[in-house]
């Protein structure tokens, strides 16, 4: 009987502890990415939920060539990469940036640094990223699934 009780305290104690280690190592991967004042987010959001790094493809529309290509990659230590090509152009325009990023206050959106021209903004998603129209909104209307990039 005392042996199946010190079992049962052993197991109970054992679970407690792998549990509290579980949310400490959750707590402190959340203090790794921080909304652009500095501070920790405490709450979850696409920053601290999503598995948001990797590449993201699509093609957006353009208002002076078939298509404007785009390759997003997001990295871990935010910065980012950034390919552009006007499909449809005689000169083939591809263009190329990177830099770092930073998230907002809600841990939703990222904004890239140094783009030399287009947008900056994008909303992160489920293995999906919404590119947002100059003033930080999502775009609207019958071409507003065109400006999703997907995960690849």
């Amino acid at each position: 009987m005392n042996k199946t009780i010190l079992l049962l305290s052993l197991i109970a104690s054992l679970a407690f502890v792998t549990s509290c280690s579980s949310s400490e190592e959750k707590a402190d991967n959340q203090e790794e990415i921080t909304a652009e004042e500095g501070q920790p987010y405490t709450s979850d959001n696409s920053a601290t939920s999503l598995d948001w790094n990797g590449t993201y493809k699509g093609t957006v529309p353009c208002a002076s060539c078939e298509g404007i290509e785009t390759t997003l990659i997001l990295n871990s230590d935010l910065t980012y990469k950034i390919v552009t090509n006007y499909l449809g152009r005689n000169d083939a325009l591809e263009e190329e940036n990177t830099g770092s990023f930073t998230w907002d206050e809600t841990g939703s959106i990222i904004t890239l640094e140094k783009v030399a021209q287009g947008p900056t903004q994008y909303k992160v998603g489920e293995n999906r990223i919404w590119q947002l129209d100059m003033e930080g909104n999502i775009i609207t209307g019958d071409l507003a699934d065109h400006y999703i990039l997907t995960k690849r």
